[in-house]
């Protein structure tokens, strides 16, 4: 992968992005595919969908989907959303969701309130409970369902005060059929919602970064600035290719993501142009979502490092 690294510095440093404007989310997936074609980490695919993006909520969006990728490798090329939170929150307790025996085949029913670019997706991936184990615990798998299937409802839901051109729906399975092979192996807790929160981390840094790049490209922001992006894309692309439940490599996401908040707090928004600026001030909010979930799991791993902090 080291060529892979180095091609993406590369094309941060020296390359030029992409001038049109993205219109809408159509354009921005169609932009995606023609940016990260030829690189083989979803990692890497980030940042040059980063790159090529004309606005940060677009950014975000290729690191999102990218991060899926990640999770399940077989989503690459492929528009798709996770399906997890409820009306009572996402922790594993709050999945009220159900995947029923129907004969040989499931039935799949529940309501998610919040689901990312959920009306843009032909996949959908929802998580969903099997009932209780021997010790009260919610038994949970994750689903791979078509969004054009029968019984499956996307309600669109307004968009948030940042980063509004992602859009965000509620879904509602009216007892969808579902095949044993669209049960992904392995715990839906374990294996995908709760490493995802890291995966999803890492890519949105990188497509964040390749889209700092790309501002300092066109607004001619200096090469001092292209030059921390470099060293902080170094870290994140390694980072990306780690085992996302390592207690060291959350250790080493949060330098970064402090880091990179450094930067972005940091920017000379006065040299970009009205509407690049009006819109970077509107979004910089996006780098606090889940921020107390993301502390928490930082002190999390340096306990388990046997650092304890309080």
């Amino acid at each position: 992968m080291a060529s892979e690294l180095i091609e993406t510095l590369r094309h941060l440093l020296g390359d030029t992005p992409e001038a049109a404007p993205i219109a809408d989310v159509p354009s921005w997936w169609a932009r995606h595919q023609r940016a990260s074609e030829g690189r083989s980490t979803p990692v890497g695919r980030a940042f040059a969908g980063g790159f090529a993006a004309d606005r940060l909520g677009y950014a975000f969006a290729s690191g999102y989907t990218e991060a899926l990728a990640s999770l399940v490798p077989v989503l690459q090329g492929h528009r798709a959303a996770l399906c997890a939170t409820e009306a009572a929150g996402g922790h594993p307790r709050a999945i009220e969701t159900t995947l029923t025996r129907d004969g040989d085949q499931w039935r799949l029913s529940g309501a998610k309130s919040f689901v990312t670019l959920a009306e843009h997706a032909e996949e959908l991936l929802v998580v969903a409970s099997l009932g209780l184990d021997d010790h009260e615990r919610n038994r949970l798998r994750l689903v791979r369902v078509p969004a054009s299937r029968q019984g499956v409802e996307l309600v669109a839901v307004p968009p948030p005060a940042f980063v509004p051109e992602v859009p965000h729906a509620k879904l509602v399975l009216n007892a969808v059929l579902v095949s044993d092979a669209e049960i992904l192996a392995g715990d839906g807790y374990d294996d995908y919602l709760k490493p995802f929160r890291t995966v999803e981390d890492l890519h949105v840094a990188a497509a964040a970064i390749g889209y700092l790049a790309r501002l300092a490209h066109v607004h001619e922001l200096g090469a001092p600035l292209l030059g921390q992006l470099a060293e902080l894309a170094v870290s994140v692309f390694s980072l990306a290719l780690g085992d996302p439940s390592d207690a060291a490599v959350h250790v080493a996401l949060g330098g970064a993501w402090a880091r990179l908040g450094g930067l972005v707090e940091g920017l000379d928004v006065d040299a970009l142009d009205e509407a690049t600026q009006r819109r970077m001030e509107r979004d910089r909010p996006v780098f606090e979502v889940a921020g107390k979930a993301r502390a928490r799991r930082l002190e999390v791993a340096w306990n388990r490092l046997g650092h304890f902090v309080g």
